[in-house]
């Protein structure tokens, strides 16, 4: 396995996965770092064999982001002339790179996208799915910029030994219904799944990116990075050649254009949980070797496991996770067993208040309630043991029964067509999108192959007649 020597990190890349954040014991044998990688998700454990919550501060030194301060909370406010999203003033999103500089593109009117996307392990999202993407279509309506959703239903398949293709490119589809319900726009929005769009002609360009940065990644990079070794198959030491592709405007000639002079300047913004980070150090890395920007993230948290804060929501562990296809029933009785930060008798609590620190249903309503006012209301009494832990989960039952109720509703809505139209290749509708000339040239270009391709499909079908 790669060293940290071995693979060097640029400034403000994150230092290898390998040597920092895979989990290793330590001489003391309880003792654990915690695991943040793309595949698996834990806080670590300490000297007394307990488990603790993520370090967030620690994944801040170690992967070399920076921490969105005050400074950035009153640009976005400056340019979207709304107070900052509640994710973001609560510090649920929290870390970034180059943030500052779509922003200084932004103000200057240079064009950039955004580009998001879900691993499909499950036919139905939870709640804890829904951060990124609720704080996406944020972006995306305060910035009127164009989004690319990307579903790695191929990427499941290669690293889930249980999940077979069919299961994976279901799971996209039915994955994608949940995403549009969040109230994306379909004229700015374009969400493709990787074994559908990367083997169809339109994913030409997008496979000419994949083939580029492959080419610049060597084994050693991804084992340093993700801690693979000679039991991963091959295709997944391949992947985050395609995972970065996506981050690249020339990837989309029908959205952006086919001019390099103007496609390769424009800028990519990759809001997505920590644990997807990793994907992109080498992107970063090589983007400038090929001539092309660096993408920048913006990360946010975890929505802890109703286990605990010591681990994440999990499409697998139906048990910790609150899914957005639960009923209210079900919702209230998830979260009567959530893990409580309140003391074990009533005049304990009464007398030393509860944590809200480590108290998991304040923790979703510190995701999911609007009003700050009122979270620190509810913090405030309980923490002064006024309110009990019943009440809090009472609390945040009633809040999350909403949110679902409410995004039920609007999923009701998004039937096969609708995704149809948002999986469609197409021109997006935004202010800097290419002039009706370039277009043109674009779809005329298009025809061509297009025409190469009915010319060959009438042949075979002409030459199967004839031996019939």
């Amino acid at each position: 396995m790669a060293t940290v020597s071995e693979v060097p990190d640029e400034p403000g890349q994150p230092p290898a996965l390998s040597a920092l954040s895979l989990a290793e014991a330590s001489q003391e044998n309880k003792t654990k770092e915690q695991i943040i990688t793309p595949f698996d998700v834990s806080g670590g454990v300490d000297e007394h064999g307990k488990a603790i919550a993520i370090d967030y501060d620690k994944l801040i030194d170690r992967f070399g982001s920076q921490r969105i301060d005050k400074a950035i909370l009153e640009r976005f406010e400056k340019l979207t002339g709304k107070p900052p999203h509640r994710l973001l003033r609560r510090g649920i999103v929290f870390s970034h790179r180059d943030l500052n500089l779509i922003l200084d593109k932004y103000e200057k009117g240079v064009p950039f996208f955004l580009y998001t996307g879900r691993g499909p392990s499950s036919d139905s999202m939870h709640v804890g799915h829904t951060i990124p993407f609720e704080f996406t279509k944020y972006l995306q309506d305060a910035f009127d910029v164009p989004l690319i959703i990307m579903l790695t239903d191929d990427e499941k398949f290669l690293h889930s030994p249980k999940l077979s293709l069919k299961e994976c490119r279901r799971f996209a589809l039915e994955n994608a219904l949940d995403i549009i319900a969040i109230g994306f726009d379909p004229k700015r929005t374009f969400i493709f799944a990787d074994t559908e769009f990367i083997y169809g002609g339109h994913g030409a360009a997008f496979g000419y990116n994949i083939l580029e940065m492959g080419k610049k990644t060597t084994n050693n990079q991804i084992k340093g990075t993700f801690g693979f070794n000679d039991t991963n198959n091959i295709l997944e030491f391949a992947f985050p050649a395609t995972q970065s592709a996506t981050s690249f405007a020339s990837s989309f000639p029908f959205i952006f254009g086919s001019n390099p002079k103007t496609v390769n300047k424009i800028a990519c913004l990759i809001p997505c949980a920590i644990d997807q980070d990793p994907y992109f150090r080498q992107c970063r890395d090589n983007a400038p070797r090929l001539g092309l920007m660096k993408p920048a993230l913006i990360h946010t948290v975890f929505l802890p496991s109703l286990r605990g804060s010591e681990s994440k929501m999990s499409a697998s562990d139906t048990d910790s996770s609150i899914f957005l296809s639960d009923t209210d029933n079900q919702i209230k009785k998830k979260i009567g067993k959530a893990f409580s930060g309140g003391q074990d008798t009533r005049e304990e609590h009464e007398r030393l208040g509860g944590r809200t620190a480590v108290d998991v249903p304040f923790q979703y309503l510190t995701f999911f309630l609007e009003s700050d006012e009122k979270l620190e209301e509810i913090r405030q009494s309980y923490e002064s043991g006024k309110m009990q832990s019943g009440e809090m989960k009472a609390t945040a039952t009633k809040e999350l029964q909403a949110y679902v109720s409410a995004f039920r509703e609007r999923r009701k809505a998004v039937t096969a067509e609708v995704r149809e139209e948002f999986m469609r290749p197409r021109q997006l509708i935004f202010k800097s999108m290419p002039s009706e000339k370039e277009q043109v040239v674009t779809l005329d270009e298009r025809k061509k192959v297009l025409q190469k391709e009915m010319a060959f499909i009438d042949d075979a079908l002409q030459r199967l007649q004839t031996n019939s």
